[in-house]
């Protein structure tokens, strides 16, 4: 006869018997065993459904005439236990066992320290409860339910039974889902502020591939690919964890990290047809035998770089199961993917959280590169200048000069150290008070009516470093940024 079924029996038994029933008598009626019958009947006493007084030598129960605490606790979506003075678990309510998959005669009348119950037997957990005397407390405590991290709040609130005991209600409200809400938040916080002020230097692929390893299940085994759309290939930038990134080298024969993967020949053709808008989205790979709805396998997910042997050897070692993959895409770029490999029992839990920061690590990636296009272009307009035929300055909105190259150097003698400034420049190449008036006037005036483009150019005599005076031809240029391209054309007439 099951549980339920049992203890039900036995309170309907009593219930025509006011006066009540012993043990032996209720086990009779019941036609149980009397040490079954007994144990149920302490069962239903501790849930306040049946009373027992003494008479003489033996025990006689009958149904209670009050609401039992059962009634109550039936109540509430929430899980509790009430334990006596020495931790005694004299109650707990259906919800709990529900969660917790327990059976009330595991628990009732046993010690909690002896029996653990899930949940609350964490060290963190035990020592709240057991330091709890007079005022209530309140705590969040984690539970690993073996498939997932949960969250409870823990309230422990010191109790006074109707016979004057003292004890404890523990009170389970399960707030994962909030509590996730709060961490996911915090995460993209910090990662947003984390991939704006990552410096240049530091390897962003890393950093992405470390800080996907904290979304998924321990151990992460995951990775990250840059896309060269150049030669149309991608490149393994980052494998996570080094345990993960050892095996995967023995088994491969070499270091997975900084291998290629030609794509022309492969993705974008059959079967995959992929394109930019196919790699946005999150997607799920199974592969066999873990799964019979294989829909590409390893080998073909490696673009047939990795021998297929191997790659069936990769499976089956490290239990790859289940593969989640999304493209490092913004607007119409494709900087390269994020892998993430689990096994077949485990699935990508905080998904959203997971895609929005794929989002922002696309935007930063694409930041960086809009970065180094601009310093690569600085770079060559520089080299540029260095190279030019004739003395050449670049020269600031403020007048500070930004450049000069080696002609200028050689034709005027000044280094870029000896004329930092414009007002320096002018001192140098214009002793003469007049002449250098002169000279300011008409630089002033050129640049209050020049917009983009070329200044007039105007022709002065000049004062070298050695002493020499030199007619100069000035050829300046308003660039798009507002500074100015100035070349300088020695027209000196020969002696």
């Amino acid at each position: 006869m099951a549980e339920g079924n049992e203890a039900s029996s036995i309170y309907q038994i009593l219930k025509p018997y006011p006066r009540g029933l012993t043990v032996t008598d209720v086990s009779k009626k019941l036609g149980y065993n009397r040490n079954s019958t007994a144990k149920h009947l302490e069962i239903l006493t501790a849930e306040g459904k049946v009373e027992v007084r003494n008479v003489g030598q033996a025990k006689v129960y009958s149904v209670t005439q009050r609401i039992p605490l059962s009634a109550f606790l039936c109540f509430t979506k929430n899980m509790i236990l009430i334990l006596d003075n020495a931790m005694t678990i004299v109650q707990t309510n259906d919800q709990y066992l529900k969660v917790t998959g327990c059976a009330k005669k595991e628990l009732i009348g046993k010690n909690l320290l002896e029996v653990s119950p899930p949940i609350i037997s964490s060290p963190e957990a035990l020592a709240v409860i057991q330091s709890t005397t007079k005022e209530q407390v309140i705590t969040d405590i984690r539970y690993n339910s073996g498939r997932s991290e949960l969250f409870y709040q823990m309230e422990v609130i010191p109790t006074t039974f109707e016979g004057g005991e003292h004890g404890l209600t523990i009170v389970l409200e399960e707030i994962t889902e909030r509590k996730r809400y709060v961490q996911n938040m915090e995460f993209l916080a910090r990662t947003a502020a984390e991939l704006v002020d990552l410096p240049s230097e530091a390897d962003i692929y890393q950093y992405v591939a470390e800080r996907v390893a904290e979304l998924v299940p321990y151990p992460p085994q995951c990775f990250v690919e840059s896309f060269d759309e150049v030669n149309r290939q991608f490149f393994m930038r980052a494998i996570v964890s080094h345990d993960f990134r050892k095996r995967s080298a023995q088994i491969v024969g070499q270091d997975v990290v900084g291998m290629a993967f030609p794509i022309e020949e492969f993705f974008f053709k059959a079967p995959f047809f992929e394109t930019i808008a196919t790699f946005r989205p999150l997607r799920e790979y199974h592969f066999k035998p873990f799964f019979d709805d294989e829909q590409y396998s390893m080998y073909e997910v490696c673009i047939r770089q990795i021998p297929k042997e191997v790659c069936d050897d990769l499976v089956r070692t490290l239990g790859f199961g289940r593969m989640y993959q999304i493209g490092l895409v913004w607007q119409e770029q494709l900087f390269g993917i994020i892998g993430v490999f689990m096994s077949p029992e485990h699935e990508l839990e905080n998904k959203q959280v997971f895609e929005s920061f794929i989002r922002q690590a696309s935007i930063a990636l694409a930041c960086r590169q809009t970065e180094d296009r601009l310093r690569r272009s600085e770079e060559r307009f520089k080299s540029l200048v260095e190279l030019a035929a004739l003395p050449a300055a670049v020269i600031n909105r403020e007048g500070k000069y930004l450049q000069i190259n080696r002609e200028f150097t050689e034709t005027f003698g000044y280094t870029h150290d000896e004329i930092t400034q414009g007002k320096e420049w002018f001192t140098r190449a214009f002793p003469d008070p007049d002449r250098k008036k002169e000279a300011i006037d008409a630089w002033k005036h050129d640049v209050s009516q020049t917009s983009v483009g070329r200044f007039m150019p105007r022709t002065f005599d000049v004062r070298c470093k050695s002493g020499e005076n030199k007619t100069i031809l000035f050829k300046p240029v308003t660039l798009y940024d507002g500074t100015y391209y100035i070349t300088y054309e020695d027209r000196t007439a020969p002696s």
